[in-house]
């Protein structure tokens, strides 16, 4: 079902019709836009998958804020969403905990519980609504396992069955085996959740996560090369490590976080110049994208690595792409 398409709105009325749409399936919030004045537009789609709720949305930049008030006006029958970032970069942070979301991560909110959460620019976010009292977790395991959801073995498991769940929801509302099929999905959540709440207490997997944890660190870093708040106190701090460790673990590899970070951003940036799929943006535009504070420093280091300027260099690419055409 089509819950909304702000193209079909006014764009006077843009901001409102989104906050009721998005209220109207959830406790209240407060929601900031990223460009109020003419930026809003948002496409927002609902299915009902035996008894799961489905909730999907690909809308421009915003961020709603959910409080203490906010929560105490909760429904009295709360839910735990899980969701997933198909689009864009996703910030999220639940008490004082900041976390960036991308298109490998699982993202579990506990409707009573105060959070931020939101994106830049262009992203998606498909949700699925889960009854609390069908999964029968406290709040405190659901919002402890929501800060450690990849220590657990099954996260990946569980993040295959949800993708294929959105592969065709359209299909799956009108299924004979919708029922036993959101039964088997909330099973899975919650075995989830169950596994992460208590996966430190696991030596088997702190081993792991301990001889995966620099491979996870650059895996999450180059998922991130956009957001120029990815320091190395954010970085740390999402890896649940001190900045200290996080220095020592990148000196023993050989590797500079800022030089490694640098290098990193110029590459995606170079593929993004030579790609005639990003001949609209600027190259300011590319420059914000791969995560620099502005276009003359990102314009400073592209001419010391490649010895060109970013407009120079894009230009080669494409006589070169017109050469091979012709």
């Amino acid at each position: 079902m089509l819950l909304l398409d702000l193209a079909t709105v006014a764009p006077r009325d843009r901001a409102d019709a989104f906050h009721h749409a998005l209220t109207d399936s959830s406790v209240p919030n407060d929601v900031v836009h990223e460009e109020p004045a003419s930026g809003i537009h948002a496409r927002m789609r609902m299915w009902r998958v035996g008894d799961l709720h489905l909730f999907a949305t690909r809308n421009s930049g915003f961020e709603v804020r959910r409080t203490e008030r906010h929560v105490r006006h909760h429904r009295s029958n709360p839910i735990v969403s899980v969701s997933l970032q198909p689009e864009g970069v996703h910030r999220a942070e639940v008490s004082g905990a900041r976390r960036l979301l991308g298109p490998d991560d699982i993202c579990v909110f506990h409707e009573l519980s105060p959070r931020v959460y939101g994106w830049s620019g262009d992203g998606a976010s498909q949700s699925m609504m889960f009854d609390m009292h069908r999964l029968g977790l406290p709040v405190d395991v659901v919002v402890r396992a929501a800060e450690r959801l990849r220590a657990s073995p099954l996260h990946d498991l569980v993040l295959a069955h949800l993708r294929g769940v959105w592969r065709d929801p359209d299909g799956l509302e009108a299924d004979p085996g919708a029922r036993h099929l959101a039964s088997a999905t909330t099973d899975l959540v919650r075995a989830l959740l169950v596994s992460a709440a208590h996966a430190e207490e696991s030596a088997e997997v702190r081993s792991v996560m301990d001889d995966t944890l620099l491979t996870r660190i650059m895996t999450h870093a180059r998922r991130h090369l956009a957001d120029r708040a990815l320091t190395p106190e954010r970085i740390a701090a999402e890896h649940a490590i001190s900045v200290r460790r996080l220095y020592v673990l990148l000196s023993g590899a050989g590797l500079s976080l800022e030089q490694w970070l640098i290098t990193e951003r110029l590459g995606k940036a170079q593929g993004m110049l030579a790609a005639a799929r990003y001949d609209r943006l600027t190259v300011a535009a590319i420059a914000t994208r791969c995560g620099f504070s502005s276009p003359s420093h990102f314009s400073r280091r592209f001419q010391a690595a490649y010895g060109v300027s970013p407009s120079e260099w894009r230009r080669l690419k494409r006589e070169e792409a017109m050469g091979a055409a012709g």
